[in-house]
Order: C-alpha cells, then sequence, then structure tokens
C-alpha cells in the first residue's frame, strides 16, 4: 500500500510540475496616433520593453505594428497597454 501511495505522489508530482509550454504569437495592432515620422519609433519602443516580445514591426502609413511575442509571458491587451501609456492607443486588428 505505501509503494501504491508513493508512486501516486511521485506521478501526480511529475504531472503538476510539467511545464507549460509557451507558443510563439504575432498579433497586429492598430495604432490610429500614429501622425508623425518620430511615431513609430515610440511605439516601437514601448512595445520592445514589453517582456516576452520577440519582434517589432511598426508599418508608419498603414498605422499598424505587428508584435511577435512569447504567449507565457504577454498577452495582446498587455501590448496594447504598453502603446497607450506611450501616449499611442491601439486595439487588436489581427491576431494569428
Amino acid at each position: 500500500m505505501k509503494k501504491l501511495f508513493a508512486s501516486l505522489a511521485l506521478v501526480s508530482a511529475t504531472v503538476l510540475a510539467a511545464p507549460t509550454w509557451a507558443a510563439t504569437q504575432s498579433v497586429t495592432l492598430s495604432v490610429p496616433g500614429m501622425t508623425c515620422a518620430a511615431c513609430p519609433f515610440t511605439v516601437r519602443s514601448a512595445l520592445s520593453r514589453v517582456d516576452g516580445v520577440e519582434k517589432v514591426a511598426v508599418i508608419f502609413n498603414r498605422r499598424e505594428a505587428v508584435v511577435t511575442f512569447d504567449d507565457a509571458k504577454t498577452t495582446p491587451q498587455q501590448l496594447t497597454r504598453a502603446t497607450a501609456d506611450a501616449g499611442y492607443p491601439s486595439n487588436v486588428k489581427q491576431k494569428s
């Protein structure tokens, strides 16, 4: 009986301690407040400082930012908060 409980405890500990696999996600943010040539630098900088962001591409003429991030470390909501905190409110246009 002790061996059964020890085995169950070991299996439970292994299952509970198994890592959650993070996935790389991409999201396109609409950033309509970008109105000058300097705005993309500010938006890119704000997004790049968010933990988990791997890549940022800002397309000024489309008023968009495409962000690749680790979904175990950040969320699209945190990304939109980062742009808003920098003075450029944004919203999720497309998630992939």
